[in-house]
């Protein structure tokens, strides 16, 4: 091993700081690990704005090289909607974006040893996460990891770490007919057509879990075996609607966690003829919306205490009232990161589980933020319950971190708590993309502390979302004008 940590440290990647001594050391071992395990081939991967993992596979005789060197691919997979659309016009001599990237040439994959996972369902093969860099490693400013490690960096300047725990709802289908045909080939192609595995409207019942159980069970020890921290498998409201829980953990492993399940289950699922989902509300007959719900606690970094807890008297510690005021108070602004996709604001119901204004409450699960805090509870935290399982983890998480900072820096003032936030006063969360957009492209706080660069990357990408959507000619204006005029 010593000498496969040799070359690793005589490469490029090490001799230019983008790998540490300790990555180094993990990289070498990580290649003993590949020879004893027979792994045949790596899946090198980053994951690009939309949280969607993208790279190239590899030979495993090749792992090496990408330790020493890295592994180049397009820069244009950063510049690309949800239809996989090149935004951007990089053939032009201004490509509009920051670091020019025009003529759609390479960018750097330096890759993390501690993401490596072989895969159980296919343990030929194994994941090896990468940064997105610029072609001589600088980084990127909207590249989804370093845009994560500088805002839990900021946390940890003030001596705090944030924790997070996840619940994520999601539907499961038979798949009927995937839609192979070649005209179905489209950008983006044509849905597949699906069927429920199960009926809906029986919430946490034990007889749909029995129904579902070889789908859950399938996904449960496939987490398992990746190392990911499940703690529950649950029947949600809908028809065919799956939740599944996580312990807590830091938010950079979480945001990797999250990238790794949502791949899983839709690989794992589309092997056993099943469609999965992660769409917020799928235009399908009865299927109600998924929402992701994210338990956060602040804590010390020196001790390892929860500043969440309230005293003997039950009142809100500074550390979370600023957390939540901070939440509420960039709310709005932050939902382009929280809710990024046209079907997202579907969600924002009244009467649905989900929230539909910007407010909090203790332990209700209409608000947008729930206090789950009680003195002497070291599972002290807030669930925020604004955003859809589509969300990017690592700018979900970083918006996170940044609002909560800021109300406990400025000490922003905390309203009341509702009891009945469907009949409340309280501003109401967007109503549509195009107002997140609007409220993004417009945000003081997030052209500060995220940069001009990324505010205006990820609001040319999401009104070309937004474009294309808007002139779209839907069902709805086939059947109110068609016949009228």
């Amino acid at each position: 091993m010593s000498n496969k940590k040799n070359s690793i440290a005589a490469g490029v990647l090490a001799q230019t700081g983008l790998l540490s001594e300790e990555a180094i050391g993990k990289a070498a071992a990580l290649l003993a690990q590949v020879a004893r395990n027979n792994v045949e081939t790596v899946r090198v991967l980053f994951a690009d704005q939309h949280g969607i993992l993208r790279g190239k596979t590899i030979v495993a005789d090749a792992l090496e090289s990408v330790f020493t060197s890295g592994l180049a691919a397009p820069n244009t997979l950063l510049l690309k909607d949800t239809a996989h659309k090149t935004v951007f016009p990089v053939w032009s001599a201004d490509s509009g974006v920051a670091g020019g990237m025009s003529g759609a040439g390479d960018l750097l994959m330096v890759p993390d040893p501690d993401t490596f996972r072989i895969l159980p369902w296919s343990p030929h093969s194994a994941w090896l996460f990468c940064d997105a860099r610029y072609k001589l490693g600088g980084v990127i400013p909207y590249s989804p990891r370093d845009l994560l490690k500088n805002a839990i960096a900021k946390l940890a300047s003030s001596n705090m770490a944030l924790v997070v725990g996840l619940e994520v709802e999601f539907h499961v289908y038979r798949c009927e007919d995937p839609m192979l045909a070649h005209a179905d080939a489209t950008m983006p192609g044509t849905p597949a057509k699906t069927q429920n595995l199960s009926q809906g409207y029986q919430f946490l019942t034990e007889a749909h879990y029995s129904t579902l159980e070889p789908v859950m069970d399938n996904l449960r020890r496939h987490c398992q075996a990746l190392g990911l921290p499940i703690r529950s498998m649950e029947v949600e409201m809908g028809p065919s609607q799956f939740e599944f829980t996580f312990d807590p953990a830091d938010p950079l492993t979480h945001a990797d966690n999250m990238i790794m399940f949502r791949t899983m289950v839709k690989e794992v699922c589309a092997q056993q003829g099943l469609h999965a989902t992660f769409m917020c509300k799928p235009n399908i007959e009865n299927a109600c919306a998924s929402g992701w719900h994210l338990h956060q606690s602040v804590t010390d970094i020196k001790t390892g205490n929860n500043l969440m807890m309230s005293d003997a008297s039950g009142a809100l510690s500074a550390v979370a009232s600023g957390w939540i005021a901070g939440l509420l108070a960039h709310a709005e602004e932050s939902c382009l990161l929280t809710t990024p996709t046209v079907n997202g604001y579907k969600r924002y119901q009244p009467h649905q589980l989900a929230p539909d204004r910007i407010q909090w409450g203790r332990d209700n699960r209409g608000a947008m933020i729930r206090a789950l805090i009680a003195t002497g509870d070291p599972a002290s935290r807030v669930e925020n319950r604004v955003a859809e399982t589509t969300a990017n983890p690592y700018y979900f998480f970083a918006s996170q971190i940044l609002s909560g900072l800021d109300g406990i820096d400025n000490n922003l003032p905390i309203p009341d708590a509702v009891e009945t936030p469907y009949d409340s006063t309280a501003q109401g969360l967007p109503g549509s993309l195009i107002s997140a957009i609007q409220a993004f492209h417009q945000s003081d706080f997030y052209r500060q502390h995220l940069g001009d660069e990324f505010v205006d990357y990820l609001v040319t990408i999401k009104s070309a979302e937004w474009g294309r959507y808007h002139r779209t000619v839907s069902e709805w204006e086939q059947a109110e004008y068609f016949g009228l005029y």
